[in-house]
């Protein structure tokens, strides 16, 4: 689902004051995207893009405010138009009664920060991206492993919650339990959560739900987690070829992003918890260049190799 964002979600989240057009302060925001009106100023206003969230700093201001007061009622009356979702003036600098009047007749926000203009848009625009950002849901659990966001996916009944829990036992750390909330903060990049219903909840079938905080404490939970791998639990199939030297690498689409995918099949005796935890080292060892698999199969072919030599 869609997030819906409100203008008035901006005074809940920052440090803003309502100073104007308070009859429009549950106005949507459609777009992750800021305008800053400079060239709305000179009068163009053929391609000003009304629906995004205008912001008004310094340069802006100072045009503005040399202008006829002709011009300035008629900027102000075309800035604020019927779908716009409001106007943040930065610097704590004074808003022209003119820009307040003409808000206030159409309805449209004006909020003032006290804070920088750079500052303004790179928290607003960080703030509108997660809200926008695409977003999906999956079956399964979120570890912090060693720093290392592990996912672990699985059909439902494989021990994927009681693997869970001995890797907490172990200090690690539960992000989601049963229903991780993913969001694609840019091209790849995946972060997951957990639903607010359920956070740091833990289900264990014959003991019911546990909360983790409670019992291991605050260490053992995050709120959220980069997505860096995923670990498929499978019951353990005989007739099927599991990979024995890490040569060949799976990989998992969610939405936009390849990630890694190791699958581990279950049965009685292994410690999932350690291989686990095995993986998502190895995973970091990988990222730092150190690859066993091709080191072993390199040190194989050149073992081979002397062989023949030895053979001639």
């Amino acid at each position: 689902m869609a997030a819906i964002v409100r203008t008035s979600d901006l005074l809940d989240n920052f440090n803003l004051t309502l100073v104007a057009g308070e009859d429009g302060i549950n106005r949507e925001i459609i777009t992750s995207d800021i305008s800053r009106p400079g060239i709305e100023m000179t009068g163009y206003f053929r391609y000003y893009p009304k629906e995004r969230l205008q912001l008004i700093g310094k340069t802006e201001m100072t045009y503005f405010l040399e202008l006829s007061d002709d011009e300035k009622r008629s900027r102000a009356e075309n800035l604020c138009t019927d779908i716009t979702p409001g106007i943040v003036v930065t610097r704590g600098m004074t808003v022209p009664q003119v820009l307040m009047e003409e808000a206030n007749k159409a309805g449209v926000p004006i909020l003032h920060s006290p804070r920088k203009t750079t500052r303004v848009i790179s928290r607003l625009t960080n703030y509108l991206e997660e809200k926008f950002a695409p977003s999906t849901a999956i079956h399964g659990v979120l570890i912090d492993i060693y720093g290392v966001g592990v996912l672990i996916i699985g059909q439902s009944g494989v021990g994927k919650s009681e693997t869970a829990l001995e890797l907490i036992k172990r200090g690690h750390r539960l992000v989601a339990d049963d229903n991780v909330e993913i969001h694609q903060e840019d091209y790849e990049s995946l972060v997951g959560n957990a639903p607010p219903l359920i956070e740091h909840l833990l289900e264990i079938r014959g003991l019911g739900i546990i909360n983790v905080m409670t019992l291991f404490g605050a260490g053992s939970v995050r709120s959220n987690k980069r997505i860096s791998m995923v670990i498929n639990l499978e019951n353990w199939d005989e007739k099927k070829q599991y990979d024995r030297l890490g040569l060949d690498e799976d990989t998992m689409k969610i939405m936009d992003v390849h990630l890694p995918k190791a699958t581990i099949p279950v049965r009685p005796g292994r410690n999932l918890a350690v291989i686990i935890e095995v993986a998502a080292m190895n995973f970091r060892l990988k990222r730092m260049g150190v690859n066993a698999a091709e080191e072993f199969s390199e040190r194989l072919t050149m073992m081979i190799e002397n062989e023949k030599n030895l053979g001639e």
